[in-house]
């Protein structure tokens, strides 16, 4: 069984009020996404924050243009500090999604860590190393571009 991690760490210059508002709130989700993902909620009637226990749907197109229904959980929030998703139905053996925000001098430090498992054993790890490891950095690395655009660039 091969469990792999992602950490992605990225300084933002806002406030920590302002990070969390933006981050906890589900709807913004897409604007964090890779055009070529093609991101859409599908979950009716969601609240503007995460809460505990929250399900959330979406539909969402990471390789090659194929489509994939997701449903994740919201499985532990601290206000203004961190939430944690969980993958309940999608693509993965295991998702386990931690995002932490903490204040630091001039702006909030984040955190992401993902630990995951693909599907299929030992062909799911040859997948990783082959595209899925590359393409998660690659979803990442975009979020702090978004991100970037959104709140500015740390100096």
């Amino acid at each position: 069984m091969a469990f792999f991690q992602l950490i992605k760490d990225h300084n933002i210059p806002a406030s920590l009020d302002e990070v969390w508002d933006y981050i906890s709130s589900p709807y913004n989700l897409p604007e964090i996404c890779p055009e070529y993902m093609d991101f859409r909620i599908t979950s009716n009637e969601l609240p503007d924050k995460m809460y505990q226990g929250m399900i959330i749907t979406y539909k969402l197109r990471p390789l090659m243009g194929i489509p994939v229904s997701w449903m994740t959980e919201i499985t532990h929030v601290e206000d203004r500090r961190f939430f944690v998703d969980e993958q309940r139905v999608g693509p993965y053996k295991l998702w386990h999604h931690q995002h932490h925000i903490q204040e630091i001098d001039g702006g909030v430090a984040m955190r992401d860590i993902v630990t995951y498992q693909p599907p299929m054993g030992f062909l799911g790890k040859i997948a990783n190393s082959l595209f899925i490891g590359r393409q998660l950095k690659e979803i990442f690395d975009y979020r702090e571009i978004a991100l970037n655009k959104r709140f500015g660039s740390w100096k």
